[in-house]
């Protein structure tokens, strides 16, 4: 696997943890069980989801105390809400009197209360019981008494985490290094301008089996290969204490061409975008990578790329995959931060949510962004959601969430074949292996 060398005095290209280290699996068993059984996924509810934190939502969402969003994970459902002093908290969506469902929109605003669509008890935005419909019946007037279930709460990059722990470990050492690796990205001031949720036939770890690797890209994602180079000779990868992850693709012509120099169309275009000749790179079309860096270092602030003067000379044009334990994956590049997520849907471990966010920075003088969608409004997207064989009938084809999901689904049915045993990863997967340890950690103590 690649590894970058640098003296102690060599400034670093890109943002770099000094616990980094190279994936060097211990050959736990990838077995098909962990994807169907049900008696594995109640073991990954007990052990995992109860302690680790989730992204409940984007801090735009919240402008106002009282706004709140709420969120479904497995049978629970979490609010998320400003306060009058600007911050947010988080509750079980649950009233405490006979356990009904205070709110059952995604989003929106109360005027500083919840009432309970039952019995009318009302419940302030801090959790404390207000009021409820004839107080002297009871032998101890409830009011003052009673509060909302309350979670751990915090915020990063723009997003609203809460954990199911009440000692949950404090949220920025539970992303670490993440936030260090990303420090160049002003996330908590970007826009999502797609928001998108899909219902999918498939265990919630396949997408964080598949972006943890590159090499399913050239079967599945050919349309990337004449400007991301995929090949592990030329990829980073990267371990951390944490559970996490991340791998650095040079956008390039993929190594994996014979003629890899060349210069292939869609990479001349990227670099005349630019203002930068494809034909003086004509025999050596790698090297025009960091043409581009210095040509969007230069340029880029005049074309209202104000945010390129934070980033790295390789965040000028690389693709930088950090996969977050246990199912969070934020690829940054320079124009923007996709973010993708899955979870368990109910408790059928066949079935997920997949999350597609994109993020982008402000471009002055600028009012839409491209988007794998075209091109989008620079505003807060709405959501849309729907299941993934609707989205796959629809979407154009050549999609790259298309062209993922669909093999998850088709996966799914092999893992449950009595012929497959465990799996075989090439050295490349390492990251694939080191995922799966982490759960095993988690599931037998050891974290």
């Amino acid at each position: 696997m690649a590894t970058i060398a640098k003296s102690p005095t060599e400034r670093s290209p890109y943002p770099t943890s000094p616990d980094a280290a190279q994936p060097s699996p211990r050959g736990d068993a990838i077995t098909g069980d962990r994807y169907w059984s049900k008696d594995f996924a109640e073991r990954e509810w007990d052990h995992i989801w109860k302690r680790v934190w989730h992204v409940g939502g984007r801090t735009s969402q919240l402008e106002e105390p009282g706004d709140f969003v709420t969120h479904e994970f497995k049978t629970e459902s979490v609010i998320l809400v400003k306060q009058d002093d600007g911050t947010i908290r988080a509750f079980f969506n649950v009233c405490m009197h006979r356990g009904n469902r205070l709110l059952q929109a995604p989003e929106g605003f109360v005027p500083g209360r919840f009432t309970c669509p039952y019995h009318g008890w009302k419940w302030g935005i801090d959790g404390a019981l207000k009021d409820v419909q004839d107080p002297e019946d009871f032998e101890v007037n409830p009011c003052g008494r009673l509060r909302l279930k309350e979670l751990p709460c915090d915020t990063w990059g723009g997003f609203i985490w809460f954990s199911f722990d009440p000692q949950a470990k404090p949220l920025r050492e539970f992303l670490s290094p993440i936030p260090d690796l990303l420090g160049n990205r002003d996330l908590d001031n970007w826009t999502r301008v797609v928001w998108r949720q899909l219902r999918v036939n498939t265990n919630w770890k396949f997408a964080s089996d598949n972006f943890n690797e590159a090499y399913h890209i050239p079967a599945v994602h050919p349309q990337f290969m004449p400007m991301i180079d995929d090949h592990y000779s030329t990829t980073v990868f990267e371990i951390y204490p944490n559970g996490h992850n991340r791998m650095i693709e040079k956008f390039q012509p993929s190594s994996r061409y014979p003629d890899a120099e060349q210069m292939k169309p869609l990479w001349a275009q990227v670099l005349s975008e630019w203002d930068i000749d494809p034909q003086a790179y004509a025999d050596r079309a790698q090297e025009a990578r960091i043409a581009l860096q210095q040509a969007r270092r230069q340029l880029g602030p005049a074309r209202g790329h104000a945010h390129f003067s934070q980033l790295s000379d390789w965040e000028l044009t690389d693709q930088f995959h950090h996969t977050l334990f246990p199912n969070v994956t934020l690829t940054g590049t320079p124009e923007g931060l996709h973010f993708f997520r899955t979870q368990p849907l109910g408790d059928d471990p066949n079935w997920s949510t997949f999350d597609y966010w994109y993020l982008v920075p402000k471009i002055e003088g600028a009012d839409e962004v491209a988007t794998l969608y075209g091109m989008r409004p620079y505003e807060e997207a709405e959501f849309e959601d729907g299941d993934f064989a609707e989205y796959e009938a629809t979407i154009a084809q050549g999609d790259f969430l298309a062209q993922d999901l669909s093999l998850a689904v088709t996966q799914q049915k092999g893992l449950r074949s009595m012929a497959f045993e465990s799996a075989y990863l090439s050295k490349q997967e390492a990251r694939v292996a080191r995922f799966h340890e982490v759960i095993n950690d988690y599931l037998e103590g050891r974290r």
